[in-house]
């Protein structure tokens, strides 16, 4: 393909398309609910883009466990142990039993114990003493010391539960415009109150509303729940209060304290792996600024998870529901499990959550333990897969990683760069720009695939494609057909009649064109069918003879002289044919046709750095297409003799046996003009001439028959990029072709195959 110079209009449109198009997408980033409609089209693109994940599976913990929660078990609770839903603390007190007893790591509960229940039935301990459903949760969460609370910034487990258990972890959700759960944020800051304040929130007495208290210069202002009434409380710049302004302070105790600490709620399935990697959550390097938040843990380890300014990271929805690497039971198994381990038989019982990281949820479909939603595997997702797709991508660190502003709009101008090349390099052609384009497209957009299958890497798809690629294609088609295309058609519909497909194609291609001509280097090919015309004479003489012989009226030896006439032009066709074929099949440019020689070269009109090369392959193959002609016309006498008796019983004059031709060659390498030859009303033809195609011609004239000669150039050109096929070449004596003053130097080139027994060469 020939790449053609860029006019300054078109590449200026270019460059105004792709500045207009960044600064769209500029202005999207910095206004999201505004422009929100062409984010919303990418998300839906990344959720392709996950789901096709599912099909290529990736290494995985190999020790995650989902506990759940079913209608079944709501079924089963019921009829067991009488009780309804919400269970009471003591149904998951005897999961964690179990738990503990089969060797679990973690246990997570996807369940929010936000208040005490006094309510709630007692439970027989061993010693046969009765203690309370809460205390007996929190007894066996101490024990099993693995226990991973719900929390939200807005609801904390109780005292009672929070001091028990080993964490607390956040579940809340942040759901994207479109009611997608996409991505998850690594930690939310709580306010945690001074237990005095605490004390104060639930002393009926005072009963101070801590989730709205105001923040003034040197003190905080709370509302007492149910009433209209306002508590102050003095700080001082550090929010340090005296603690003898709510109650009495024992002796030993600090006058002063905070009036509430911050600390990090990270997200439940972080704090999942933090056990089975020992991640050190309190220790954190959190570095938004630049999008990174850095845990290690014991033995060196680290992981890195990738987040945007306000600490969200995409959750890399790997495992779903009954994935086989998740081991899945209902609670019912692992209750009816410790009750017979209870009961004293615990001999056979299972061990299958030895080690595991185990969440506990909801799958149930009725009751209020619904807990489904839209993610990008599908608009009715089980939710609790958030918490250990989670904890799988910091255990195994792989994390889904989207590329920011930046490079985003750094690959749209190269995309859209791209499209403007191909459609300019193809402007005579159109539709195989567009085809040129939408397979740019299409390999950008596999691409954008296998970047998130193969490494969970969110390459932007919806605004390069849309926003850049196809606006710049329309816009430079729109160009091109309303300015360049016009003036095209008129050069089309001038010369498209009078050159070849391939001088029309220069034509339109070139910036710049005239009828003066230009210079080239070109290789210049004659080749002429010996014998022809002694061919001719013969047929014209044996016709005579023929006529005069049978005494055939005019007529009918008119008849005889135009079969002669027909056999003779079909005959020179047939070899002009040949030889034709092999220039088109090399890519040379056919000149004319002389009588019964053809003129061909090579290097104009399309630039050929090969083009002596290419011409030499041409005549070589020339010759062996009319010798294996000659071997046809030659087998087929013995059938025109066998018809011949027939013919002439009919009185039609015998058929002439087929004579074998044969082709001289002469091929010369230099520089000639180039050009349409003619007048502006009659161009003629896109020739050439100059001393070189003198030469060329002069050099066919001593080459005899079935040879190739070459010039001395030519020569050094297949020296230069074929030194094979210049090895074979014979020097012959140096000939002064006639109106060249000196001598020059030739070559033969064979071309003969070599021969095998039993085969002709």
């Amino acid at each position: 393909m020939k790449f053609q110079p860029l006019k300054r209009a078109p590449v200026l449109l270019a460059l105004v398309v792709l500045l207009f198009v960044c600064f769209f997408r500029f202005l999207a980033q910095e206004s999201p609910d505004r422009w929100d409609f062409f984010e919303r089209l990418e998300r839906q693109t990344y959720d392709l883009r996950v789901q096709k994940a599912l099909d290529f599976p990736a290494p995985a913990a190999t020790n995650l466990a989902f506990i759940t929660m079913a209608d079944s078990s709501v079924d089963y609770i019921n009829k067991e142990y009488s009780y309804q839903f919400p269970w009471p603390r003591l149904v998951y007190g005897h999961l964690l039993d179990e738990l503990a007893a089969q060797g679990a790591k973690a246990v997570a509960f996807d369940v929010i114990f936000g208040q005490l229940n006094q309510y709630d039935p007692s439970v027989q301990m061993p010693d046969g003493g009765l203690t309370n459903s809460d205390d007996f949760f929190a007894l066996q969460a101490r024990a099993a010391g693995n226990v991973i609370l719900a929390a939200t910034p807005d609801i904390y487990p109780p005292g009672l539960f929070a001091t028990n258990c080993l964490a607390v972890g956040d579940v809340s959700t942040d759901k994207d415009p479109d009611g997608s759960e996409r991505r998850v944020k690594a930690f939310n800051l709580i306010r945690r109150w001074h237990p005095y304040l605490r004390k104060a929130a639930a002393d009926p007495e005072v009963q101070l509303d801590l989730d709205h208290a105001q923040f003034k210069p040197g003190k905080i202002i709370f509302p007492q729940t149910g009433t209209t009434n306002l508590v102050e409380l003095p700080v001082d710049a550090q929010t340090n209060f005296t603690l003898s302004d709510l109650y009495e302070t024992p002796p030993g105790v600090a006058p002063k304290a905070p009036a509430f600490t911050t600390e990090r709620l990270w997200h439940m399935g972080i704090v999942l792996a933090a056990q089975e990697l020992k991640l050190d959550l309190k220790n954190a390097i959190v570095d938004l600024p630049h999008g990174t938040i850095t845990l290690r843990g014991a033995g060196g380890i680290e992981r890195v998870i990738p987040v945007d300014a306000a600490g969200y990271f995409y959750v890399d929805w790997r495992l779903v529901p009954g994935d086989p690497r998740i081991l899945q039971t209902p609670i019912e198994n692992l209750l009816e499990e410790n009750r017979q381990r209870l009961q004293g038989n615990a001999s056979g019982l299972p061990d299958s959550f030895r080690n595991r990281l185990i969440v506990v949820g909801s799958s149930a479909q009725g009751n209020n333990l619904t807990d489904r939603g839209a993610t990008p595997l599908t608009n009715d997702t089980l939710l609790v897969s958030t918490y250990w797709n989670v904890a799988n991508s910091v255990v195994t660190g792989r994390f889904v990683r989207r590329t920011p502003l930046p490079v985003e709009l750094a690959i749209s101008v190269l995309l859209g760069l791209l499209v403007a090349w191909a459609t300019l390099q193809m402007r005579t052609r159109i539709i195989y720009a567009s085809l040129a384009v939408l397979g740019l497209i299409l390999a950008y957009t596999a691409l954008t695939f296998f970047t998130y299958i193969a490494w969970r890497l969110w390459l932007p798809l919806f605004f390069p494609v849309v926003g850049a690629m196809l606006p710049e294609h329309v816009a430079l088609i729109i160009y091109l057909v309303m300015v360049e295309q016009r003036e095209k058609r008129r050069v089309r519909s001038v010369f498209s009649k009078i050159v070849s497909p391939a001088v029309v194609n220069e034509l339109l291609e070139a910036e710049h064109f005239s009828m003066v001509g230009s210079r080239r280097e070109v290789t210049v090919l004659f080749a002429d069918v010996r014998g022809f015309t002694k061919l001719t004479d013969e047929m014209q003489e044996k016709v005579v003879e023929y006529a005069t012989q049978n005494q055939l009226d005019p007529a009918a030896a008119e008849k005889c002289f135009d079969e002669s006439a027909r056999e003779t032009l079909e005959t020179v066709n047939l070899y002009l044919t040949k030889v034709a074929d092999a220039v088109i099949a090399h890519q040379g440019t056919l000149d004319k046709y002389i009588g019964d020689c053809v003129m061909a070269f090579w290097g104009a009109p399309l630039n050929d750095e090969k083009h002596a090369l290419g011409c030499v392959r041409a005549a070589i193959d020339a010759q062996r297409a009319i010798c294996q002609l000659n071997q046809i016309r030659v087998a087929e006498n013995a059938a025109r003799e066998a018809e011949n008796p027939a013919r002439v019983a009919a009185g039609l004059r015998p058929k002439d046996p087929l004579r074998a031709l044969q082709l001289g060659t002469g091929i010369n390498t230099g520089t000639v003009i180039v050009g349409l030859m003619g007048s502006g009303e009659h161009i003629s033809n896109y020739t050439i001439f100059g001393r070189e195609v003198n030469l060329a011609s002069r050099l066919e004239g001593v080459s005899g028959s079935g040879r190739i000669i070459i010039g001395e150039t030519t020569y050094n050109h297949l020296a230069r990029h074929d030194p094979a096929l210049a090895a074979t070449c014979v020097e012959q004596p140096s000939v002064t072709p006639k109106g060249f003053r000196t001598a020059v130097r030739i070559f033969e080139v064979p071309w003969q195959q070599p021969t095998t027994p039993g085969t002709v060469s």
